[in-house]
């Protein structure tokens, strides 16, 4: 991350416990509501978030290893194994071993696997381009910067990397 980020925020420094006390709780509220119908689509189907990133991602990157996605959601193997097996037998996602490694699965969403994926990032979608037409295009701008000096080393680390792929 661009440590001229953080140091910038040092100029921040006169806001209020009462002003991040209100910032805290408007994350708290947005994240609740950017997450509430895709929650929905994945009540219907016994899924839960941790599902849906694996989607998100699986989609962001086709062909993605399972180390990778890992990597990338900071999950145990336990846990991100649980999510796969689940996906895959419900024909959303496929794995297929490496040809230059055995030991590497490769992971892509099958066509109900992308039709779940649009469901679920059109409804996000959705309410991100509200919001953001609302705010304008210096809130937007601004709002990214706030996020992304919020992520610590690894976060940041892993959002970067993203933001190196294509799509």
């Amino acid at each position: 991350m661009d440590t001229g980020a953080r140091e910038g925020g040092n100029a921040l420094l006169f806001l209020t416990d009462e002003q991040l006390r209100k910032g805290i709780e408007a994350m708290f509220f947005a994240y609740q509501g950017f997450t509430a119908d895709p929650d929905r689509i994945l009540a219907d189907l016994a899924y839960g978030r941790a599902h849906h990133r694996a989607i998100h991602f699986i989609n962001r990157s086709p062909g993605t290893t399972v180390n990778n996605l890992l990597a990338i959601l900071g999950v145990t193997k336990q846990s991100l194994n649980r999510v796969l097996r689940a996906l895959v037998e419900d024909g959303l996602v496929k794995s297929e071993v490496g040809q230059r490694d055995k030991r590497e699965r490769h992971l892509f969403l099958t066509d109900a696997g992308i039709a779940l994926e649009r469901r679920l990032s059109d409804a996000q979608r959705d309410r991100m381009r509200a919001a953001y037409r609302a705010a304008g295009p210096e809130a937007v701008a601004g709002f990214r910067q706030v996020l992304e000096a919020m992520m610590d080393d690894k976060s940041a680390a892993r959002y970067a990397a993203l933001k190196e792929l294509k799509g």
